[in-house]
């Protein structure tokens, strides 16, 4: 099966890419979602971040804490490495479950904010980035999470690649920068990849 990587920095709309994908029929794993799930429901990594990062991890309610975790993580490499090597293995084997239960598909999708970063992209056989202009994707995040401040955004996107050596990397682009349409890129790039699952 061919396993298409999604990326793009913050605010770069990959979302709603892979929802024009979804309406194609293609399966899409979302990482990001994938991983919170794997958080909440596996009872062995549970007791890794509580032992890790103290029982404030959860809350009351059994809940993940992740206004408390970000804090612990955001501004510290060291713990963000920490959680990155507990959570991530973990995603990784939730992915090939998921993968088992799409083989009747012709490809997939995994969408992942950090595709390069984490080295997610080494799980598929091409990337396709979401590509949009750094003033455009602030503006859209800072709309989309009202309680975000234009600091807070800009501090996210300093941790994740340049626009520039995203679109390097990536074997695919999609312009979502409000100049192109996104759905006939979308079209055109759903033949070419059912034209690589074929052949």
């Amino acid at each position: 099966m061919l396993k298409i990587g999604i990326t793009g920095g913050i605010g770069s709309g990959k979302s709603i890419v892979c929802q024009c994908f979804q309406l194609l029929g293609v399966p899409v794993y979302d990482s990001d979602s994938r991983a919170k799930w794997v958080m909440h429901h596996d009872p062995e990594l549970r007791e890794q971040l509580i032992a890790a990062f103290g029982p404030e991890t959860f809350d009351a309610q059994q809940n993940l804490n992740r206004t408390y975790l970000s804090q612990k993580v955001f501004h510290n490499a060291t713990e963000l490495a920490r959680l990155n090597g507990l959570v991530h293995p973990q995603v990784r084997k939730d992915f090939h479950a998921w993968l088992e239960a799409h083989q009747a598909a012709p490809y997939i999708l995994k969408e992942a904010a950090l595709m390069f970063e984490s080295n997610a992209y080494t799980q598929v056989d091409y990337v396709l980035t979401v590509s949009a202009p750094t003033p455009l994707r602030l503006a859209r995040t800072l709309q989309r999470d009202p309680h975000r401040t234009a600091t807070d955004v800009e501090a996210i996107m300093a941790k994740q690649l340049s626009e520039e050596e995203r679109v390097r990397r990536a074997q695919f682009v999609l312009y979502n920068d409000d100049t192109q349409l996104v759905l006939p890129q979308v079209v055109k790039l759903h033949a070419t990849f059912l034209e690589l699952a074929s052949g």
